[in-house]
């Protein structure tokens, strides 16, 4: 570990507040990050799919619970949202052994988070009380405006594609994501700060919110990107995120990499 990179040097992280800046990135910056996560994943391969296979038991925990125990989903989503960043923790840590040049190892990834465990503990709870609300927010909207008592799974799908139920759809679409983008857009380049530069939580938090300020159509862009690697995985019974995943970790990295530039 480079001694720029040692969260120890960064003992008040509100201090340094001013040692990195935003920079502005072009519309075709987030292909470029999905490329050179896409190449991590070919030089890491073993170290980068034991990620892939972690989050694919992820998923198809929640598909087990939704199934057996519905009422236990919502609960299995947010252990979803809240462990899928600090795993991806280990697949920064891949990226930045090969960027300094390193044999890509498994091993001390996974233990890299403790660093900055406090902050990332601070990240995960912002997260975890977000989705709490979102759920929340999502079983008024059923109560209020779901005309035909509680639907099934494949029922609710069937009409949000048909559009059926239109006030409805475009509630719980606007509301899904308002909450979605408030995540994204504080959790841009949160956590990959928290971990290579010992950021703060909060610091981190409100960089992201200007790296999208500044930066709209090119994070309109990678966040559409990040949809679709996770939705093909999703699509594919959580099978394929053992490829995606990894592929959307270390592009992650790269994106961090790009936006984020350090002073002096």
């Amino acid at each position: 570990m480079s001694d720029d990179a040692n969260p120890a040097n960064f003992p008040d992280a509100a201090a340094s507040s001013g040692y990195s800046m935003v920079r502005k990135v072009g519309l075709g910056a987030p292909f470029t990050w999905v490329r050179k996560g896409f190449a991590d994943l070919m030089v890491c391969q073993f170290a980068s799919l034991f990620y892939g296979v972690a989050f694919a038991l992820m998923g198809w925990t929640v598909a087990f619970f939704y199934g057996a125990a519905y009422w236990l989903t919502v609960g299995a989503m947010s252990a979803f949202m809240l462990a899928g960043p600090i795993m991806a923790i280990g697949l920064y840590a891949l990226s930045r052994q090969r960027e300094q040049g390193e044999e890509p190892h498994l091993l001390p990834t996974l233990s890299c988070w403790r660093g900055n465990m406090s902050n990332l503990g601070l990240f995960a709870l912002v997260v975890g009380v977000v989705t709490l609300i979102w759920a929340r927010a999502s079983m008024v909207v059923f109560a209020v405006l779901y005309d035909t008592g509680l639907p099934s799974a494949q029922t609710f799908f069937s009409e949000l594609l048909a559009f059926k139920n239109v006030e409805f759809v475009i509630t719980y679409v606007a509301v899904g994501g308002l909450f979605a983008g408030f995540i994204f857009a504080t959790s841009v380049v949160a956590v990959p700060l928290m971990f290579d530069r010992g950021k703060d939580a909060i610091s981190a938090m409100l960089l992201s919110l200007k790296v999208v300020a500044r930066n709209p159509m090119a994070m309109l862009i990678w966040g559409a990107l990040l949809v679709i690697l996770v939705s093909i995985g999703f699509a594919t019974g959580f099978l394929a995120l053992i490829y995606t995943a990894p592929i959307a970790g270390h592009a992650t990295w790269h994106a961090y990499r790009d936006l984020i530039a350090t002073e002096g």
